[in-house]
């Protein structure tokens, strides 16, 4: 089959075309002739990091689906040939990826595709849904009349995460860093805070009177960390997938807060908690077919071949919700 591979870590020109054999699918598994995949930032750390933390040499990786089932194992009941289907089911150590024609997937990880998207818009929903819904579901229990910030609302895990609050019955207000992004927020019922404009104490006061918000979802860490904490309210919940930093927890003690942290990449990792990956996708399906969930592309998809230029569009900085491959039409 066609894959793209890399034989060592680096920049994204280390991608290479290669034809490699089929994956074989053992107990559990289906193989997936893979129609797309996105490109999200674990991606390009694996790619950085080399074989410690992806797949083996030569390495195919990502870990968001969509495609057709191809066959199936045994000891699977929930899929059949010809089904379609998605979900972040590999691109880590000891896994296939997605960079290729066909991809084995343990079927806990897999949902059915939502019938009203694309192939394509699908692709970009997986690990940002995911990690979203840990942070907020899961975790927070987001619901109705709560107020929720979401940091970088018009990004990858930002942009999805706004729409599930609003899902579940949140008042939503979204940082974003221009008027591009800020009306994409706008149209998923949000209210956009242009951070370069309006600093924490600014938008708190104006927003919620000073009080502070109930949640606080940080996409960005680092120094947004603390931000964070600052515009959350007493006793309330910050929840961050960028935790990559040192930071004084002072703050978080003296105002009682909940510091949620979501890598949900732990079922990939660990080998436990694939069917609740699977069920949180179930629940994703439902909320697009709803029409109460939708992605955000970052234009028009890249070929199999031009990954590298897929994963450089990815570390400039300018996309705008998320950059997603084609693999077939």
């Amino acid at each position: 089959m066609k894959a793209m591979v890399i034989r060592e870590s680096g920049e994204p020109s280390v991608f290479e075309a290669a034809d490699i054999p089929v994956p074989p699918i053992g107990a559990g598994q289906v193989l997936v002739r893979v129609a797309a995949t996105s490109v999200n930032p674990v991606d390009c750390k694996i790619r950085k990091l080399g074989p410690g933390y992806g797949p083996d040499i030569p390495a195919v990786l990502h870990g968001d689906v969509a495609g057709v089932v191809e066959a199936v194992g045994t000891d699977v009941s929930g899929f059949a040939v010809g089904e379609q289907v998605y979900g972040c089911a590999g691109g880590v150590k000891n896994t296939g990826g997605a960079l290729a024609e066909f991809m084995a997937c343990d079927a806990d990880f897999l949902a059915p595709k939502p019938t009203n998207l694309s192939m394509v818009e699908a692709a970009a929903l997986p690990l940002v849904c995911l990690t979203a819904w840990e942070g907020l579901v899961d975790g927070a229990n987001v619901g109705q009349g709560q107020t929720v910030l979401v940091h970088a609302g018009a990004g990858g895990v930002g942009h999805v995460a706004t729409q599930i609050a609003i899902a579940r019955g949140a008042t939503v207000y979204a940082t974003v860093s221009g008027p591009e992004k800020a009306a994409a927020v706008s149209e998923f019922g949000a209210t956009p805070i242009n951070y370069r404009e309006h600093s924490v104490e600014d938008y708190v006061a104006t927003h919620t009177g000073g009080a502070g918000f109930d949640i606080v979802y940080d996409t960005v860490g680092g120094e947004n960390i603390p931000k964070s904490w600052a515009a959350a309210k007493l006793k309330g919940t910050v929840i961050s997938c960028q935790s990559n930093s040192t930071q004084d927890l002072t703050p978080v003690h003296l105002k009682g807060l909940q510091h949620i942290g979501v890598l949900m990449l732990i079922p990939l990792l660990h080998g436990a908690g694939a069917a609740a990956h699977g069920q949180i996708m179930r629940e994703i399906t439902a909320l697009a077919e709803a029409g109460r969930i939708r992605p955000l592309p970052d234009g028009e998809p890249y070929a199999l071949e031009d990954v590298a230029a897929a994963h450089t569009r990815l570390e400039s900085g300018q996309a705008v919700g998320k950059v997603v491959v084609q693999i077939t039409a």
